[in-house]
């Protein structure tokens, strides 16, 4: 959406209007004032961390970046880190490609810091999260600082209820109450009523936030998950509204078919679009999994036939693979490119 309208949007109206520049492109190149700056006017995001009025960092801001940490918020755990009932709802959420997931349906996540903007407002007593959420399913986060403690016997909710108290230049954010109907990653590992998140946010200067969580929920999984995210300030802008239609949401698909391992192990290898461009497929159990290049994400592919696989993401990809006349796998189609198999990846 954000895209659409910086690149689309204001030029058009600009055209339509002739000499006026419409508000929202005026208001993406707005000057922040208030922003410490170098000798050729571009924010100094080395400068000292801005303080609050009680002498507390002050977090506020519009924040991007970080790894994209929620598509698979279990990445890394070992084999039995996660309770046999929440692997086989996961696995099969993988190979539904999201069918009837939160996200298709409008509804928010947890915890959000994969949206390309959020903002955060911190004043007496609160905090405010904003996130510019490509879907439009984002809901403003409050986090109180004001003293109180969580609720004792909360009536669970979508975010759940959040506390932040200040260690030194930390702030510390418990969150707990959550209902269970969300999903805890969009690739669909489930969560129930027991789990608990702590962040601490670190703004290292005046341009770097630094956010640390912890996840637990001893229902699902057998340890703590930790997670890091980096965040750069990014000023002279605005988080703009998103909103999510429904009826119109490119995440509403009919699913997957199941194929045995058997058939998925004979796609598994190393392939090539060019010799700078390698391709590796891996199996495991009944998914299959591809990664581009030096890329560290893995997409998930789920099968719609026995060789046309679609990438787990609503607005992601097809792979089409191809045998020859004995039913070896010789190459894979991904839109127009060809990608030639080379052999296993351990000839790699």
């Amino acid at each position: 959406m954000k895209a659409i309208l910086r690149s689309i949007a204001t030029p058009v109206l600009a055209f339509v209007f002739l000499c006026a520049e419409p508000v929202p492109g005026q208001w993406l190149n707005y000057k922040t004032p208030g922003i410490p700056r170098t000798a050729d006017g571009k924010p100094d995001l080395a400068a000292p961390t801005p303080k609050a009025a009680d002498g507390r960092p002050d977090l506020s801001g519009i924040w991007r970046g970080g790894p994209t940490i929620l598509d698979n918020i279990a990445a890394g755990l070992k084999p039995g880190d996660v309770q046999p009932w929440a692997e086989a709802v996961y696995q099969q959420r993988l190979l539904d490609l999201g069918k009837d997931s939160p996200l298709a349906r409008c509804l928010p996540d947890p915890v959000n810091y994969d949206s390309d903007l959020f903002r955060i407002v911190q004043a007496s007593g609160v905090i405010i999260l904003i996130n510019e959420g490509p879907n439009g399913n984002s809901a403003p986060r409050t986090i109180y600082t004001d003293g109180r403690e969580l609720p004792k016997d909360p009536n669970p909710s979508w975010l759940g209820y959040s506390v932040g108290r200040w260690d030194g230049d930390m702030l510390v954010v418990d969150t707990a109450g959550f209902n269970d109907r969300s999903w805890l990653d969009r690739h669909g590992h489930p969560h129930t009523e027991a789990l608990r998140i702590t962040e601490r946010f670190r703004r290292t200067d005046f341009g770097h936030l630094s956010i640390e969580m912890s996840i637990t929920d001893p229902n699902v999984f057998a340890v703590s998950i930790s997670r890091k995210i980096d965040k750069m300030l990014t000023p002279d802008t605005i988080v703009l509204e998103s909103l999510c239609e429904n009826e119109r949401s490119v995440s509403h698909f009919s699913g997957g078919i199941r194929l045995s391992p058997d058939i998925l192990s004979k796609y598994a290898g190393l392939y090539e679009f060019s010799p700078d461009r390698p391709a590796f497929v891996r199996a495991d159990g009944p998914l299959l999994f591809v990664r581009f290049g030096q890329a560290a994400r893995e997409e998930v592919l789920a099968a719609q036939s026995e060789t046309i696989f679609h990438s787990r993401d609503g607005v992601g990809f097809q792979i089409e693979f191809v045998k020859d006349a004995s039913g070896a796998v010789t190459h894979f189609m991904r839109r127009a490119e060809k990608a030639v198999r080379k052999g296993d990846l351990t000839s790699k």
